[in-house]
């Protein structure tokens, strides 16, 4: 068993694992492993973090909730990634401020908060992760906050369609899951997008959302 998860830890956790075998080791040894279904809350705000997640697979979403009901994604974790929040919990030994669901099933090892501490005093590799992983989160963080501020709605919701479609034309999702990711109210996203298809941009469909002009909803976007 142990030897199956190495082969999939170091291709996900390159810079962690290459240079530090003894870091490895106790990994294999302290670490379990937990498969969690879609749409399992992994933290609540103000629960204390006795794991650290280094996700193997799948895709989990961490989020603020106002009283309101209104949510805005704060970034999402997948795999070879780990949650900033929870690392920063485990190192200053403070509750949870957000909320952490899996959007699909996850697949992560779980690291005990203990090892995680200790790990930082005898590991160069984790110390060098766990400070990338802060600076990478806090850059996603900082522009997160500059769209909500800074940024015209209908410019947020152009860029986030041609984000979403990036493949082809048709993106399958809600107006309250758009909502969700920019942090805006259902009622504001569904008008932006009656507009979009007033003017030819999109064509809106149950659950789907095709897209009839990427260039005029480039210049939307960059507006």
């Amino acid at each position: 068993m142990n030897d199956i998860l190495q082969q999939r830890l170091r291709p996900a956790f390159p810079a962690l694992f290459d240079d530090d075998a003894a870091l490895l080791a106790r990994v294999l040894r302290e670490a379990v492993v937990r498969t969690l279904p879609p749409g399992q809350v992994v933290c609540r705000q103000g629960d204390s973090c006795g794991y650290l997640p280094l996700l193997l697979s799948g895709r989990a979403r961490v989020f603020k909730l106002a009283e309101s009901g209104r949510e805005i994604t704060l970034y999402r974790i997948e795999a070879g990634d780990s949650c900033v929040l929870t690392a920063s919990c485990i190192m200053s030994d403070i509750p949870f401020p957000a909320l952490a669901i899996t959007e699909n099933e996850v697949e992560a090892l779980l690291v005990p908060a203990a090892s995680v501490r200790a790990w930082m005093g005898e590991s160069a590799a984790w110390r060098r992760y766990l400070f990338g992983l802060v600076a990478r989160r806090l850059a996603d963080v900082i522009a997160v906050v500059e769209e909500v501020a800074f940024r015209r709605m209908d410019a947020r919701v152009a860029a986030l369609l041609l984000e979403r479609a990036a493949a082809d034309d048709m993106t399958q999702t809600t107006h309250q899951e758009l909502a969700v990711d920019l942090g805006s109210s259902r009622e504001v996203v569904s008008r932006i997008l009656r507009d979009l298809e007033n003017d030819g941009m999109i064509r809106r469909t149950r659950g789907e959302i095709l897209l009839l002009d990427r260039a005029r909803l480039s210049r939307t976007a960059a507006g």
